[in-house]
């Protein structure tokens, strides 16, 4: 169930975030989605996806460099 959210939820996004890259969306969007994935099983077997905000509070957001 956890590998199916983060597909669901990576899916959705039009973004790459972390390790979630999309050759369609190759630029992080911290603007529209910095928000936590939350992805819900309803009973057909379908999967819900819904997002709520992130509350940045000590530290801020950056982008990951290697």
């Amino acid at each position: 169930m956890s590998a199916e959210a983060t597909v669901y939820g990576a899916y959705e996004r039009t973004e790459i975030r972390g390790a979630h890259t999309r050759g369609d969306f190759p630029l992080r969007d911290d603007e529209e989605w910095m928000k936590h994935t939350f992805v819900f099983k309803k009973e057909n077997d379908a999967s819900d996806v819904k997002f709520k905000p992130v509350a940045v509070t000590k530290f801020q957001p950056m982008e990951r460099k290697y």
